[in-house]
């Protein structure tokens, strides 16, 4: 009896250790199916679009959970998606080469099929033709042993776009007609409609735009069908482009309209600017050329707003991958510590020298395990920190060279004025030695007369020939580059002489200087202005001073 009362609570103690021990085993708490996956997967799809940095953090923390090989690989592909998508290809490969890994020792080949296809997209992107060439080759064969019909399809598609990205027409449609073939077959409509927008730009690049408009219209209409808006969009650009190659600029204008429309509507502003520049293209198609400014003022805002806001995600998701890093080294971290802490707190407790010996060897595998997370926290750390140091060097490179021409045209500024302060400088002189000579040609001395008379020809011919104009204009077409291609949309009748006097307004000097400069007198000179300003088309009561500086 006594025996038996002394193994009930030897029992329980080898029970409780059992349970502290088991969490930390290889593979426990694993489970190979979780119903709501799925969903879970497909919402954080519709987060990446507008906030990556937010659902990396979910897929991150969805990797922290026990999930099955394909699971992961899933959660993977979907981070490498969000990356390639903010262009950062060297973690996105990374995520990516682990979904095909985890793939690969799973049975499901069809994923494995649709990863090679984005990992062939990322290559190509990555300026590596030939290998995305090789995954779309393994991807195809795939989806042909699977009788994978869709997949098919779509591989049919890519390899075609990569055809068409090497100027290959030919073999671009043949692989693009072999994928609408199969999209048919299956009723796939939506497939169908970007194989018809792939055919449409096929044909648009080898100048077929018969074909080219057939197709494109083919794709509008089954977009108009499934109310795909952003994909329409797309289309009525391509629709304004075929119609201006071919001449009809009014009615290119109706489709880029027609797209403006609809990416304002849907808020797109990838494809809004788009349209604005496809706007402002077909208004200066028809020499209307102050809506083609508008609308090519409103693209360069609007791209200029995205490249900020893209920056601005493609920063915010670097900085999210580094903290998300350093949260689980930190929880990991804690983890670690405190079940190690739960272990050696048990093996204090053990007197047999089994239990000693069996504390000892997890103690020694936790330890093992730190080092290996430490090396690898490292590691991930030293890569963050190196892609922030490019970043912040590629800044720096970019405010230095903005620098450097800021004091080239400081400098050119510099150089202009003293030009002309020179040109004043030296027609005041001979100004001044016109009048002398012209009072010693009045002396009734006929043997000078003649003589004097010469040389103050010759004098009044250096004030408009001097070859110091054709420095100015020089230096001055450096300091403002597009001032007289703006001005020749003004009035492109202008003489030599009207231009000078142009660029001397333009430069805001006096009538005195500019009347000297250009050796005329200020009666002269207010006659010069009138009559530019009829050229100009300038109203009367309107400045021409105001209206060179406004150009």
């Amino acid at each position: 009896m006594s025996k038996t009362r002394r193994s009930i609570p030897v029992f329980w103690f080898f029970l409780f250790l059992w349970i502290q021990i088991l969490p930390i085993l290889p593979g426990f708490g694993q489970t190979t199916e979780n119903r709501e996956f799925p969903n879970v997967l497909n919402n954080i799809e519709l987060l990446s679009r507008i906030r990556p940095d937010s659902a990396y953090i979910q897929l991150q923390d969805m990797l922290a959970k026990p999930l099955s090989n394909d699971e992961q690989a899933l959660c993977h592909q979907q981070m490498g998606r969000i990356l390639f998508n903010n262009s950062h290809f060297t973690q996105a490969i990374e995520h990516l080469m682990t979904a095909d890994r985890l793939f690969r020792d799973g049975k499901d080949k069809l994923k494995l099929a649709a990863n090679l296809n984005d990992l062939g997209r990322l290559y190509y992107a990555n300026k590596q033709p030939d290998l995305a060439s090789r995954l779309f080759e393994e991807a195809l064969q795939i989806n042909l042993q699977e009788q994978h019909v869709s997949g098919t399809a779509q591989t049919y598609g890519n390899i075609g776009h990569l055809y068409e990205k090497k100027l290959q027409y030919d073999s671009a449609r043949y692989f693009q007609y072999k994928a609408l073939t199969l999209f048919r077959s299956v009723g796939d409509e939506k497939g169908m409609a970007k194989i018809y927008e792939n055919l449409g730009s096929i044909f648009e690049d080898g100048e077929q735009y018969d074909s080219a408009y057939a197709y494109f219209i083919d794709a509008l209409t089954i977009n108009q069908q499934f109310r795909d808006e952003i994909a329409q969009i797309e289309i009525f650009n391509n629709l304004g482009d075929v119609y201006r190659k071919t001449g009809r600029y009014e009615e290119g204008l109706k489709f880029s309209f027609t797209a403006l429309q609809l990416a304002k509507k849907t808020a797109s502003q990838y494809q809004l600017a788009s349209a604005y520049r496809d706007m402002a293209r077909g208004y200066e198609f028809l020499h209307r050329f102050d809506s083609a400014y508008v609308y090519n003022e409103m693209s360069r805002e609007l791209v200029e707003e995205i490249y900020s806001s893209s920056n601005n995600r493609q920063i915010a998701l670097l900085e999210t991958m580094y903290e998300v890093e350093k949260k689980n080294n930190q929880i990991t971290q804690l983890a670690l510590d405190k079940k190690l802490n739960t272990i050696l707190a048990i093996a204090g407790g053990l007197v047999l020298l089994l239990l000693s010996i069996l504390g000892i060897v997890i103690i020694s595998r936790q330890r093992l395990k730190i080092r290996n997370e430490k090396a690898l926290n490292e590691r991930n750390t030293h890569i963050y920190e190196t892609n922030r140091e490019l970043m912040q060097s590629e800044l720096k490179n970019q405010l230095l060279e903005e620098d450097k021409l800021r004091s080239s045209l400081e400098a050119r500024s510099r150089e202009l004025s003293t030009h002309t302060l020179h040109l004043i400088q030296k027609n005041q002189l001979l100004e001044e030695l016109r009048n002398q000579l012209n009072e010693i040609a009045a002396d009734e001395k006929r043997d000078q007369k003649r003589q004097i008379k010469q040389l103050a020809q010759k004098i009044n011919v250096s004030f408009v020939q001097d070859k110091y104009w054709d420095d100015f204009r020089a230096i001055f077409d450096q300091v403002h580059q597009t001032f007289f291609a703006n001005l020749k949309k003004q009035a492109d009748t202008l003489t030599p002489a009207e231009m000078r006097l142009i660029a001397l307004l333009r430069m805001n000097l006096n009538s005195s200087d500019i009347a000297t400069l250009l050796a005329i007198s200020q009666d002269s000179l207010r006659v010069a202005r009138y009559r530019l300003k009829k050229k100009l088309n300038i109203s009367e009561g309107e400045s021409l001073t105001t209206f060179i500086q406004n150009l």
